[in-house]
């Protein structure tokens, strides 16, 4: 999980601020594509101080042609490449 610049998320009828970006592969046919899944999760804190995390959205992002061949299995590498897709920025 990484923590992202804080991004305005339209979520069950309210706005929600996501600051943490998850990223998990669900394929790679270890040829020429890989699908990853992520979620976006805004992070609550109750009054005793405890932190939660909420999912704020979701869905798939899917890795192919160039950007396949350049990638070379690193977590970092595909977190960088998905928060790109997404417009979202790592911090």
């Amino acid at each position: 999980m990484k923590t992202i610049q804080a991004v305005n998320v339209w979520s069950n009828g309210q706005v929600k601020s996501a600051t943490k970006f998850n990223m998990n592969s669900i394929f790679d046919n270890l040829e020429d594509s890989a699908t990853f899944y992520y979620e976006l999760l805004a992070v609550n804190v109750d009054a005793e101080g405890n932190e939660s995390t909420e999912q704020v959205s979701q869905g798939n992002l899917s890795l192919t042609g160039t950007d396949y061949e350049s990638w070379d299995g690193d977590n970092d590498w595909a977190y960088t490449w998905g928060a790109t897709q997404l417009g979202l920025t790592i911090i």
